[in-house]
Protein backbone atom coordinates (compact mmCIF):
# COMPACT_ATOMS: atom_id res chain seq x y z
CA UNK A 1 0.00 0.00 0.00
CA UNK A 2 2.74 2.49 1.01
CA UNK A 3 4.38 1.64 -2.07
CA UNK A 4 1.16 2.50 -4.32
CA UNK A 5 0.51 5.86 -2.45
CA UNK A 6 4.01 6.84 -3.05
CA UNK A 7 3.55 6.18 -6.43
CA UNK A 8 0.45 7.89 -6.77
CA UNK A 9 2.21 10.73 -5.23
CA UNK A 10 5.26 10.90 -6.93
CA UNK A 11 3.03 10.60 -10.15
CA UNK A 12 0.85 13.73 -9.44
CA UNK A 13 4.10 15.63 -8.54
CA UNK A 14 5.32 15.08 -11.67
CA UNK A 15 1.77 15.69 -13.31
CA UNK A 16 1.57 19.40 -11.71
CA UNK A 17 5.24 20.09 -12.64
CA UNK A 18 4.33 19.10 -16.30
CA UNK A 19 1.39 21.35 -16.09
CA UNK A 20 3.01 24.48 -14.53
CA UNK A 21 5.63 24.08 -17.21
CA UNK A 22 3.32 24.40 -20.06
CA UNK A 23 1.69 27.53 -18.78
CA UNK A 24 4.74 29.26 -18.44
CA UNK A 25 5.70 27.99 -22.25
CA UNK A 26 2.62 29.01 -23.24
CA UNK A 27 2.34 32.89 -21.61
CA UNK A 28 6.24 33.36 -21.43
CA UNK A 29 5.88 32.98 -25.91
CA UNK A 30 3.00 35.26 -25.92
CA UNK A 31 4.70 37.64 -24.06
CA UNK A 32 8.14 37.00 -25.36
CA UNK A 33 5.88 37.25 -28.99
CA UNK A 34 4.57 40.42 -28.02
CA UNK A 35 7.61 42.25 -26.77
CA UNK A 36 9.52 40.64 -30.10
CA UNK A 37 6.64 42.68 -31.91
CA UNK A 38 6.87 46.06 -30.05
CA UNK A 39 10.77 45.73 -29.49
CA UNK A 40 11.63 45.46 -33.07
CA UNK A 41 9.25 48.62 -33.43
CA UNK A 42 10.81 50.48 -31.14
CA UNK A 43 14.81 49.72 -32.23
CA UNK A 44 13.90 50.23 -35.91
CA UNK A 45 12.30 53.37 -34.58
CA UNK A 46 15.36 54.80 -32.01
CA UNK A 47 17.58 53.83 -35.23
CA UNK A 48 15.23 55.81 -38.18
CA UNK A 49 14.91 58.83 -35.81
CA UNK A 50 18.83 58.62 -35.19
CA UNK A 51 19.77 58.93 -38.48
CA UNK A 52 17.08 61.45 -39.56
CA UNK A 53 19.11 63.52 -36.84
CA UNK A 54 22.41 62.62 -38.41
CA UNK A 55 21.13 63.47 -42.10
CA UNK A 56 20.04 66.72 -40.26
CA UNK A 57 22.05 68.34 -37.32
CA UNK A 58 19.57 71.15 -36.79
CA UNK A 59 17.06 68.99 -35.04
CA UNK A 60 19.25 69.23 -31.62
CA UNK A 61 17.61 72.85 -31.71
CA UNK A 62 14.04 70.89 -30.83
CA UNK A 63 15.68 69.59 -27.96
CA UNK A 64 13.73 71.92 -25.65
CA UNK A 65 10.29 71.72 -27.38
CA UNK A 66 11.00 67.69 -27.22
CA UNK A 67 11.33 67.74 -23.34
CA UNK A 68 7.90 70.05 -23.07
CA UNK A 69 6.48 67.42 -25.05
CA UNK A 70 7.63 64.22 -23.04
CA UNK A 71 6.53 66.24 -19.88
CA UNK A 72 2.89 66.56 -21.51
CA UNK A 73 3.18 62.97 -22.98
CA UNK A 74 4.11 61.62 -19.01
CA UNK A 75 1.05 63.71 -17.34
CA UNK A 76 -1.13 63.04 -20.16
CA UNK A 77 -0.98 59.21 -19.50
CA UNK A 78 -0.59 59.41 -16.12
CA UNK A 79 3.25 57.99 -15.82
CA UNK A 80 4.87 60.32 -14.15
CA UNK A 81 7.08 59.45 -11.44
CA UNK A 82 7.70 55.87 -13.08
CA UNK A 83 10.09 54.55 -14.41
CA UNK A 84 12.96 51.47 -14.19
CA UNK A 85 12.48 51.73 -10.15
CA UNK A 86 9.24 51.24 -10.37
CA UNK A 87 9.32 47.72 -12.54
CA UNK A 88 11.80 46.86 -9.99
CA UNK A 89 9.09 47.72 -7.27
CA UNK A 90 6.68 45.81 -8.85
CA UNK A 91 8.32 42.65 -8.92
CA UNK A 92 8.93 42.43 -5.59
CA UNK A 93 5.53 44.47 -4.10
CA UNK A 94 3.19 43.84 -6.67
CA UNK A 95 2.56 47.49 -6.77
CA UNK A 96 3.40 50.45 -9.19
CA UNK A 97 2.91 49.73 -12.88
CA UNK A 98 0.53 51.41 -15.10
CA UNK A 99 -0.24 51.02 -18.33
CA UNK A 100 0.40 54.33 -19.40
CA UNK A 101 3.82 54.03 -18.91
CA UNK A 102 3.85 51.82 -22.28
CA UNK A 103 3.06 54.77 -24.43
CA UNK A 104 4.71 57.34 -22.49
CA UNK A 105 8.59 55.58 -22.06
CA UNK A 106 8.22 54.31 -26.12
CA UNK A 107 7.39 57.75 -27.26
CA UNK A 108 9.48 59.58 -24.91
CA UNK A 109 12.72 57.53 -25.90
CA UNK A 110 12.10 58.54 -29.80
CA UNK A 111 11.81 62.07 -29.29
CA UNK A 112 14.92 61.95 -26.77
CA UNK A 113 16.91 60.10 -29.68
CA UNK A 114 15.44 62.37 -32.44
CA UNK A 115 16.23 65.55 -30.58
CA UNK A 116 19.71 64.59 -29.87
CA UNK A 117 19.40 63.64 -26.23
CA UNK A 118 21.98 61.31 -24.72
CA UNK A 119 20.18 58.19 -23.59
CA UNK A 120 20.19 54.57 -24.10
CA UNK A 121 17.39 52.28 -24.43
CA UNK A 122 17.54 49.33 -22.01
CA UNK A 123 15.28 51.52 -19.41
CA UNK A 124 13.01 51.66 -22.08
CA UNK A 125 13.35 48.14 -22.76
CA UNK A 126 13.02 47.29 -18.94
CA UNK A 127 9.85 49.79 -18.56
CA UNK A 128 8.00 48.45 -21.63
CA UNK A 129 8.65 44.86 -21.32
CA UNK A 130 7.82 44.63 -17.86
CA UNK A 131 4.41 46.71 -18.38
CA UNK A 132 4.00 44.07 -21.04
CA UNK A 133 4.38 41.21 -19.17
CA UNK A 134 2.31 42.25 -16.23
CA UNK A 135 -0.58 43.42 -18.29
CA UNK A 136 -0.06 40.18 -20.02
CA UNK A 137 -0.49 38.09 -16.77
CA UNK A 138 -3.37 40.22 -15.70
CA UNK A 139 -5.35 39.59 -18.75
CA UNK A 140 -4.62 36.02 -18.34
CA UNK A 141 -5.69 36.49 -15.30
CA UNK A 142 -2.82 34.77 -13.57
CA UNK A 143 -2.16 35.58 -9.55
CA UNK A 144 -0.04 38.46 -7.71
CA UNK A 145 2.81 35.76 -7.20
CA UNK A 146 2.57 34.96 -11.33
CA UNK A 147 2.05 38.49 -12.20
CA UNK A 148 5.64 39.44 -10.56
CA UNK A 149 7.20 36.39 -12.92
CA UNK A 150 5.29 37.29 -15.66
CA UNK A 151 6.95 41.16 -15.26
CA UNK A 152 10.02 39.65 -15.28
CA UNK A 153 9.39 37.47 -18.36
CA UNK A 154 8.97 40.49 -20.45
CA UNK A 155 11.84 42.56 -19.12
CA UNK A 156 13.93 39.62 -20.19
CA UNK A 157 11.97 39.54 -23.53
CA UNK A 158 12.40 43.43 -24.48
CA UNK A 159 15.88 43.38 -23.81
CA UNK A 160 16.53 40.64 -25.77
CA UNK A 161 14.51 41.85 -28.77
CA UNK A 162 16.77 45.02 -28.20
CA UNK A 163 20.59 43.88 -27.65
CA UNK A 164 19.74 39.95 -29.02
CA UNK A 165 21.10 38.48 -26.16
CA UNK A 166 18.54 36.21 -24.18
CA UNK A 167 20.68 34.37 -21.99
CA UNK A 168 21.90 37.77 -20.37
CA UNK A 169 18.32 39.25 -20.45
CA UNK A 170 17.21 36.48 -18.92
CA UNK A 171 19.61 36.26 -15.56
CA UNK A 172 19.67 40.55 -15.67
CA UNK A 173 15.93 40.25 -15.17
CA UNK A 174 16.29 37.14 -12.27
CA UNK A 175 19.26 39.28 -10.71
CA UNK A 176 19.12 42.61 -10.90
CA UNK A 177 15.59 42.91 -8.35
CA UNK A 178 18.07 41.79 -5.43
CA UNK A 179 21.55 41.67 -5.07
CA UNK A 180 22.10 38.58 -3.46
CA UNK A 181 19.33 36.41 -4.97
CA UNK A 182 18.40 34.85 -8.27
CA UNK A 183 14.82 34.23 -8.58
CA UNK A 184 15.38 30.97 -10.30
CA UNK A 185 11.27 29.87 -10.34
CA UNK A 186 11.20 32.61 -13.28
CA UNK A 187 14.56 30.89 -15.31
CA UNK A 188 11.82 29.06 -17.87
CA UNK A 189 9.46 32.28 -17.99
CA UNK A 190 12.43 34.03 -18.39
CA UNK A 191 14.73 32.39 -21.24
CA UNK A 192 11.23 31.17 -23.30
CA UNK A 193 10.32 34.74 -23.67
CA UNK A 194 13.64 36.01 -24.32
CA UNK A 195 14.05 33.27 -26.72
CA UNK A 196 10.91 34.17 -28.51
CA UNK A 197 11.37 37.71 -28.91
CA UNK A 198 15.05 37.12 -30.27
CA UNK A 199 13.39 35.00 -32.50
CA UNK A 200 11.03 37.38 -33.92
CA UNK A 201 13.24 40.33 -33.78
CA UNK A 202 15.30 38.36 -35.44
CA UNK A 203 12.83 37.08 -38.23
CA UNK A 204 11.91 41.12 -38.49
CA UNK A 205 15.18 42.26 -39.31
CA UNK A 206 16.68 43.39 -36.38
CA UNK A 207 20.48 42.44 -36.05
CA UNK A 208 21.83 41.84 -32.59
CA UNK A 209 24.45 43.88 -31.24
CA UNK A 210 27.75 41.97 -31.55
CA UNK A 211 31.29 43.21 -31.67
CA UNK A 212 34.77 41.51 -32.98
CA UNK A 213 36.95 41.57 -30.11
CA UNK A 214 40.62 39.43 -30.37
CA UNK A 215 41.05 38.31 -26.42
CA UNK A 216 45.03 37.90 -25.47
CA UNK A 217 45.96 34.71 -24.24
CA UNK A 218 45.49 33.51 -20.79
CA UNK A 219 48.83 34.27 -18.71
CA UNK A 220 49.22 35.62 -14.86
CA UNK A 221 50.84 38.71 -15.64
CA UNK A 222 47.58 39.77 -18.27
CA UNK A 223 45.49 38.41 -15.64
CA UNK A 224 46.91 41.22 -13.46
CA UNK A 225 46.41 43.83 -15.70
CA UNK A 226 42.69 43.15 -16.43
CA UNK A 227 42.01 42.82 -12.76
CA UNK A 228 43.66 46.30 -11.92
CA UNK A 229 42.22 47.59 -15.43
CA UNK A 230 38.65 46.40 -13.60
CA UNK A 231 39.43 47.94 -10.39
CA UNK A 232 39.54 51.73 -12.18
CA UNK A 233 36.21 50.48 -14.25
CA UNK A 234 34.70 50.22 -10.69
CA UNK A 235 35.78 53.55 -9.50
CA UNK A 236 34.47 54.49 -12.71
CA UNK A 237 31.49 52.61 -12.31
CA UNK A 238 30.44 54.88 -8.76
CA UNK A 239 30.90 57.94 -10.49
CA UNK A 240 28.58 57.38 -13.14
CA UNK A 241 25.81 56.49 -10.75
CA UNK A 242 26.74 58.84 -8.45
CA UNK A 243 26.99 61.99 -11.08
CA UNK A 244 23.44 60.53 -12.37
CA UNK A 245 21.60 60.41 -9.42
CA UNK A 246 23.14 63.91 -7.97
CA UNK A 247 22.79 65.87 -10.84
CA UNK A 248 19.19 64.73 -10.74
CA UNK A 249 18.39 65.69 -7.18
CA UNK A 250 20.21 68.96 -7.83
CA UNK A 251 18.52 69.44 -10.84
CA UNK A 252 15.00 69.26 -9.11
CA UNK A 253 15.90 71.48 -6.34
CA UNK A 254 17.50 74.31 -8.69
CA UNK A 255 13.80 74.17 -10.97
CA UNK A 256 11.08 72.63 -9.48
CA UNK A 257 9.38 73.39 -11.91
CA UNK A 258 9.27 69.77 -14.48
CA UNK A 259 8.54 71.56 -17.54
CA UNK A 260 10.67 74.65 -16.74
CA UNK A 261 13.29 71.68 -16.06
CA UNK A 262 13.07 69.63 -19.23
CA UNK A 263 13.35 73.35 -21.39
CA UNK A 264 16.58 74.22 -19.36
CA UNK A 265 18.05 70.62 -20.04
CA UNK A 266 17.27 70.90 -23.47
CA UNK A 267 18.82 74.56 -23.94
CA UNK A 268 21.50 72.91 -21.64
CA UNK A 269 22.66 69.81 -23.90
CA UNK A 270 22.48 72.50 -27.05
CA UNK A 271 25.24 74.69 -25.37
CA UNK A 272 27.18 71.83 -24.47
CA UNK A 273 26.91 70.39 -28.20
CA UNK A 274 27.86 73.71 -29.25
CA UNK A 275 30.92 73.58 -27.37
CA UNK A 276 32.10 70.37 -28.17
CA UNK A 277 31.61 71.29 -31.43
CA UNK A 278 30.14 67.85 -33.02
CA UNK A 279 27.12 65.72 -32.07
CA UNK A 280 29.36 62.82 -30.56
CA UNK A 281 28.04 62.56 -27.64
CA UNK A 282 24.53 62.86 -28.48
CA UNK A 283 21.86 60.07 -28.88
CA UNK A 284 23.19 56.49 -28.16
CA UNK A 285 27.12 56.77 -29.41
CA UNK A 286 26.53 53.33 -30.15
CA UNK A 287 29.17 53.87 -33.13
CA UNK A 288 31.77 55.52 -30.67
CA UNK A 289 31.38 52.05 -29.00
CA UNK A 290 32.42 50.17 -31.49
CA UNK A 291 34.95 52.33 -32.69
CA UNK A 292 36.79 51.96 -29.00
CA UNK A 293 35.98 48.42 -29.13
CA UNK A 294 36.83 47.35 -33.02
CA UNK A 295 39.39 49.72 -33.84
CA UNK A 296 40.92 50.60 -30.45
CA UNK A 297 40.04 54.64 -30.87
CA UNK A 298 38.46 56.46 -28.19
CA UNK A 299 39.63 59.81 -26.96
CA UNK A 300 40.62 60.22 -23.27
CA UNK A 301 37.74 62.58 -22.52
CA UNK A 302 35.31 60.78 -24.04
CA UNK A 303 33.83 59.36 -21.05
CA UNK A 304 33.82 61.93 -19.37
CA UNK A 305 31.56 64.46 -21.61
CA UNK A 306 29.07 61.52 -22.07
CA UNK A 307 28.92 61.04 -18.78
CA UNK A 308 27.99 64.90 -18.40
CA UNK A 309 25.39 65.03 -21.38
CA UNK A 310 23.87 61.76 -19.90
CA UNK A 311 23.31 63.00 -16.49
CA UNK A 312 22.19 66.67 -17.68
CA UNK A 313 19.33 64.49 -20.22
CA UNK A 314 18.09 62.40 -17.99
CA UNK A 315 17.64 64.59 -15.14
CA UNK A 316 15.75 67.10 -16.75
CA UNK A 317 12.91 64.87 -17.08
CA UNK A 318 14.12 63.10 -20.85
CA UNK A 319 13.85 59.29 -21.38
CA UNK A 320 15.83 56.63 -22.58
CA UNK A 321 18.05 54.82 -20.28
CA UNK A 322 21.32 54.54 -18.50
CA UNK A 323 23.00 51.41 -19.67
CA UNK A 324 24.38 51.54 -23.08
CA UNK A 325 25.73 55.16 -22.34
CA UNK A 326 27.60 52.85 -19.41
CA UNK A 327 29.15 50.60 -22.21
CA UNK A 328 30.00 54.19 -23.77
CA UNK A 329 32.29 55.17 -20.87
CA UNK A 330 33.45 51.88 -19.89
CA UNK A 331 34.69 50.92 -23.50
CA UNK A 332 36.12 54.63 -23.86
CA UNK A 333 37.45 55.17 -20.86
CA UNK A 334 39.12 51.69 -20.85
CA UNK A 335 40.06 51.95 -24.62
CA UNK A 336 42.27 54.86 -23.52
CA UNK A 337 43.47 53.57 -19.65
CA UNK A 338 44.18 49.74 -20.91
CA UNK A 339 47.08 50.80 -23.17
CA UNK A 340 49.28 52.11 -20.24
CA UNK A 341 48.47 48.82 -18.35
CA UNK A 342 50.06 47.08 -21.41
CA UNK A 343 46.46 45.74 -22.64
CA UNK A 344 45.43 45.91 -26.50
CA UNK A 345 43.29 49.06 -26.66
CA UNK A 346 40.47 47.14 -28.48
CA UNK A 347 40.26 44.09 -25.37
CA UNK A 348 40.60 47.12 -22.84
CA UNK A 349 37.77 48.42 -23.98
CA UNK A 350 35.63 45.14 -24.21
CA UNK A 351 36.64 44.41 -20.29
CA UNK A 352 35.38 48.10 -19.41
CA UNK A 353 32.20 47.50 -20.63
CA UNK A 354 30.96 44.82 -18.85
CA UNK A 355 32.86 46.14 -15.99
CA UNK A 356 31.47 49.67 -15.62
CA UNK A 357 28.01 47.65 -16.40
CA UNK A 358 28.45 45.52 -13.85
CA UNK A 359 29.02 47.78 -11.21
CA UNK A 360 26.73 50.03 -12.37
CA UNK A 361 23.85 47.53 -12.13
CA UNK A 362 25.30 45.00 -9.68
CA UNK A 363 25.15 42.05 -11.49
CA UNK A 364 27.79 39.95 -12.01
CA UNK A 365 26.41 36.90 -13.67
CA UNK A 366 24.54 39.19 -16.17
CA UNK A 367 27.81 41.05 -17.05
CA UNK A 368 29.44 37.98 -17.75
CA UNK A 369 27.29 36.73 -19.79
CA UNK A 370 27.11 39.54 -21.84
CA UNK A 371 30.58 39.61 -22.51
CA UNK A 372 30.20 36.14 -23.82
CA UNK A 373 27.07 36.84 -26.12
CA UNK A 374 28.68 40.41 -27.05
CA UNK A 375 32.33 39.44 -27.93
CA UNK A 376 32.31 35.69 -27.67
CA UNK A 377 33.70 33.27 -25.18
CA UNK A 378 37.60 33.44 -26.18
CA UNK A 379 38.17 35.89 -23.49
CA UNK A 380 35.64 34.66 -20.94
CA UNK A 381 37.97 33.84 -17.94
CA UNK A 382 39.27 38.09 -18.46
CA UNK A 383 35.79 38.91 -18.78
CA UNK A 384 34.95 36.86 -15.27
CA UNK A 385 37.83 38.39 -13.74
CA UNK A 386 36.76 41.66 -14.27
CA UNK A 387 33.26 41.24 -13.41
CA UNK A 388 34.22 40.03 -9.64
CA UNK A 389 36.51 43.07 -9.10
CA UNK A 390 34.22 45.58 -10.67
CA UNK A 391 31.26 44.05 -8.20
CA UNK A 392 33.08 43.58 -5.14
CA UNK A 393 34.76 47.16 -5.64
CA UNK A 394 31.95 49.03 -6.76
CA UNK A 395 30.65 48.93 -3.31
CA UNK A 396 27.05 49.52 -3.01
CA UNK A 397 25.73 52.47 -5.22
CA UNK A 398 23.91 51.26 -8.12
CA UNK A 399 21.94 53.16 -10.88
CA UNK A 400 18.67 52.27 -9.47
CA UNK A 401 18.17 53.08 -5.86
CA UNK A 402 15.13 50.60 -5.62
CA UNK A 403 17.09 47.31 -6.07
CA UNK A 404 17.57 45.34 -3.09
CA UNK A 405 20.99 44.45 -1.90
CA UNK A 406 20.50 41.54 0.74
CA UNK A 407 24.07 40.49 1.38
CA UNK A 408 26.93 41.86 2.26
CA UNK A 409 29.35 42.18 -0.94
CA UNK A 410 32.56 40.64 1.05
CA UNK A 411 31.11 38.73 3.87
CA UNK A 412 28.66 36.11 4.08
CA UNK A 413 26.16 39.07 6.04
CA UNK A 414 22.54 39.59 6.02
CA UNK A 415 21.88 43.21 5.19
CA UNK A 416 18.98 44.27 3.48
CA UNK A 417 19.12 47.54 2.29
CA UNK A 418 18.73 49.27 -0.87
CA UNK A 419 21.50 50.42 -3.73
CA UNK A 420 22.62 53.42 -2.72
CA UNK A 421 21.37 53.93 0.76
CA UNK A 422 23.74 50.83 2.11
CA UNK A 423 25.89 53.65 4.48
CA UNK A 424 22.90 55.25 6.05
CA UNK A 425 21.56 51.55 7.06
CA UNK A 426 24.60 50.04 7.98
CA UNK A 427 25.33 53.34 10.22
CA UNK A 428 21.88 52.82 12.00
CA UNK A 429 22.60 49.10 12.56
CA UNK A 430 26.21 49.36 13.76
CA UNK A 431 24.74 49.94 17.39
CA UNK A 432 22.88 46.95 17.48
CA UNK A 433 25.90 44.91 15.79
CA UNK A 434 27.84 46.08 18.87
CA UNK A 435 25.32 44.57 21.01
CA UNK A 436 25.20 41.21 19.36
CA UNK A 437 28.99 41.42 19.39
CA UNK A 438 28.68 41.51 23.35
Amino acid sequence: MRVRERAREDALTAWLYIKLSAKWIVVASVIGALCGLLGSAFHISVDEVTKLRLANPWLILTLPVAGLAITGLYKLTRAEGLGTDTVIEQVRTGKGLKLGLLPAIFFGTVLTHMAGGSAGREGAALQLGGTVGLETGRLLRLDERDERTATMAGMAAFFSALFGTPLTASVFAMSVISVGLIHHAALLPCLTAALTAFGVSRALGVEPTRFAVAAPELEALMLLKIAGLAALCAVVSVIFCETIHVTEHFSKKLLKNKWLRAAAGGAAIILLTAVVGEQKYNGAGMDVITAAIEQGSAAPWDFALKLIFTAVTLSCGFKGGEVVPSFFVGATFACAVGPLLGIPAGFAAAVGLVSVFCGAVNCPLSSIFLAVELFGGEGLLYYAAACTVSFILSGYSGLYSSQEILFDKLRARYIDAHANSYREDAQKEAPRETSDKR
